[in-house]
């Protein structure tokens, strides 16, 4: 018993290791340790319970969550929450300390994640190809608008960033961190787990409980039917939110409260030299190889 739930635990924590970072997606470390299957009928069957609770049919309710494998299910979450916590403090410090080098590390992973999603489409046809550049355009377009990190957030948007970036998590080659860098949200989100906000953290908990009771059937039913037109859609807006990933854009080197520098502004503009060119260009390549070696171990599996 304890050697099943020590590696539970221990995948749980590669999985959250993974969310916390945008372009990374803990589906695609499911797929690698060859849980993938079992973990999204779990999450089927506990977001139907879910929305039987939130219907009020408690009778429905208990016999939905005795049928959860909860000796499956609550190690890998309690690894997943360990991995968020343990890795937040780190990920912010350097998200402060090298800016530009981060941007860049998450660009190459999110580079990484449009290759992998664009071998899982089935088909490849013309109105696939229409679809990822609209959906791209429109996304780089909109963007633009966006003038920085959402410093000061209100209830409602920790509770929708949590309910997107769940959503976001259920689906394949997209990544919650990259949904909630996206929204402005991913440092919020990240100084509240690390900062212990509790308050932040308990609204960001109720809006992934609710997106998941809402969503999670829904996302399953439009992925076996509309895999392609998903994927394409994914693909697109993964392509197009690069703009707000790009390592220099018009705004970096703002100093913030604590005199550390942060990533702020949508124009995009070239490094001033070399130097500013090369560290977050040879962390982009690193996070592109190491999207691509992750699933290529995941394809050697047979998963």
């Amino acid at each position: 018993m304890f050697p099943k739930i020590a590696a539970q635990l221990a995948r749980g924590f590669l999985m959250g290791a993974a969310d916390v970072v945008p372009g990374v997606s803990g589906g695609t470390v499911a797929l690698v340790l060859g849980i993938y299957d079992k973990l999204i009928d779990t999450v089927r069957s506990g977001s139907r319970a879910l929305g039987m609770l939130l219907k009020g049919d408690l009778r429905g309710f208990w016999k939905r969550a005795r049928s959860i494998d909860w000796l499956f299910l609550t190690p890998l979450l309690a690894g997943v929450g360990v991995a968020i916590v343990s890795l937040a403090s780190i990920i912010e410090t350097q998200l402060r300390e090298t800016p530009e080098e981060m941007a860049g590390l998450f660009f190459g992973l999110v580079g990484g994640s449009v290759a992998v999603a664009q071998r899982m489409l089935t088909k490849r046809r013309t109105e696939h190809v229409i679809i990822v550049t609209a959906i791209g355009v429109i996304t780089f377009w909109l963007l633009g608008f966006q003038s920085g990190p959402v410093t000061d957030p209100s209830p409602l948007m920790l509770a929708g960033a949590g309910a997107l970036a769940i959503c976001a998590m259920i689906l394949p080659g997209i990544s919650g961190s990259f949904i909630l860098l996206m929204m402005g949200m991913y440092t919020a989100v990240l100084g509240a787990v690390h900062d212990r906000v509790f308050v932040d953290l308990a609204l960001i908990g109720v809006g992934a409980v609710l997106g998941l009771a809402i969503f999670s059937s829904l996302l399953g039913w439009v992925l076996d039917r509309q895999f392609n037109r998903v994927m394409a859609a994914l693909i697109g807006l993964m392509l197009g939110s690069l703009r707000v990933l790009w390592p220099w854009p018009n705004g970096v080197g703002i100093i913030a409260e604590d005199e550390s520098e942060v990533i702020d502004g949508t124009a995009l503009e070239w490094p001033a030299d070399l130097e500013a060119f090369t560290g977050p260009s040879v962390l982009a390549v690193v996070g592109f190889g190491l999207v691509m070696a992750t699933t290529q171990i995941g394809s050697r599996r047979g998963t």
